[in-house]
């Protein structure tokens, strides 16, 4: 993520702004150009969804919707009361979510039929009042480019009991989509390409294994003791498709955060004094290279995008302990760990390549 200007009067803008805290312009933004312009100008007009859950994206020319809700099949019941605020922090995190996908070159497109293998769909639902029939709950999940998120994912209270209930370090909106967006880019980028299928099997593992079966083991058995060693996540261990989207969402955790630490133009200093798993050791130049969404951005070798996250995570953990708060990235990279992130960093890569990192509407595979 990156920092924006008005354009009217130059002011900063942040991602979620829909008015110029300087000069009071409604402005929006433009996803196809990752830049904010004037509302009401050129033809530019606000999403439908502006007054319903705050949306902030222009409409997509010649339609009623942003690139973003066009991708909604299903929202929460707006006449239950919390869940048009629930679906307000549900569309925050999508719309996070999106952008890098966009920075990444990667095609962002509604489904054309709504049992469609290829193009993105969001079922934002609530529990059943009273459990519905057999207790039965709202499960996040991915099938087939259907993205389904419980909406009560949205109160935080609620996610911390699931987060200690489910024994994870991490969770939050933004990571729920990133995961599940990790599995739709697999079926996209990995399943149907013979060479990346089989260089993702040597470094993940087999992805036959029994899909429900691997669950089913992991839910009752738990993670190997030593699952650090070789992923980042204790969920990751429960099946390759799994660990993929774990590794997915963290790189774009990674790249998505050191984007705004270019931003903001805090140097990282030296890498010398930092002892983390042995990984390469250097200088980081003081200054971090232009993000993939910046035109003529040249990507990076993972490695130097690593050994900066190491020096940020280590140093935003150290301070959120002065706090009293907990870490802020509470994993730990190992060296098999970080093959698999520049597995994905150099799939990306060379997604935007042949793209040219173009922001325009893209069309689904």
């Amino acid at each position: 993520m990156k920092l924006f200007d008005c354009p009217h009067c130059g002011h900063r803008l942040y991602f979620e702004n829909a008015q110029c805290l300087n000069c009071a312009s409604s402005v929006l933004y433009d996803p196809g150009h990752a830049r904010f312009v004037l509302s009401g100008t050129g033809g530019v007009f606000h999403c439908t969804n502006a007054d319903e859950c705050a949306c902030n994206w222009m409409a997509e020319p010649g339609h009623a919707f942003c690139r973003a809700c066009m991708l909604n099949q299903l929202i929460p019941d707006l006449s239950v009361d919390g869940n048009r605020r629930r679906w307000i922090r549900v569309e925050e995190a999508k719309k996070r979510a999106i952008y890098s996908l966009l920075a990444a070159g990667l095609p962002v497109a509604p489904k054309r039929n709504a049992g469609d293998e290829v193009g993105l769909a969001f079922d934002f639902l609530a529990d059943p009042i009273g459990g519905g029939p057999g207790g039965g709950r709202i499960l996040t999940g991915h099938g087939n480019g259907l993205i389904t998120l419980n909406v009560a994912e949205a109160d935080s209270a609620e996610r911390e009991r699931r987060r200690v209930e489910m024994g994870e370090n991490y969770r939050t909106l933004l990571g729920h989509f990133r995961h599940e967006l990790g599995h739709y880019y697999w079926d996209r980028l990995i399943r149907d390409d013979p060479q990346r299928l089989s260089a993702f099997r040597a470094l993940f593992g087999d992805d036959r294994v029994d899909y429900e079966q691997a669950l089913k083991a992991y839910h009752a058995n738990g993670a190997v003791p030593d699952w650090q060693q070789g992923h980042i996540s204790a969920y990751a261990t429960s099946h390759p498709w799994e660990d993929w989207a774990e590794t997915w969402a963290h790189h774009l955790h990674i790249t998505d955060t050191l984007e705004m630490v270019h931003a903001l133009n805090f140097p990282l200093g030296r890498l010398e004094t930092v002892e983390a798993n042995d990984l390469s050791r250097g200088d980081t130049g003081g200054e971090l290279q232009p993000a993939p969404s910046e035109p003529g951005a040249v990507p990076e070798p993972f490695e130097k995008i690593l050994a900066r996250w190491l020096v940020l995570s280590e140093a935003s953990n150290s301070i959120n302990r002065c706090m009293g708060l907990p870490d802020l990235y509470p994993f730990v990279i190992s060296e098999v760990t970080a093959q698999k992130l520049a597995f994905v960093h150099e799939l990306l890569t060379g997604v935007a390549k042949e793209t040219g990192t173009k922001r325009e509407p893209a069309e689904a595979f």
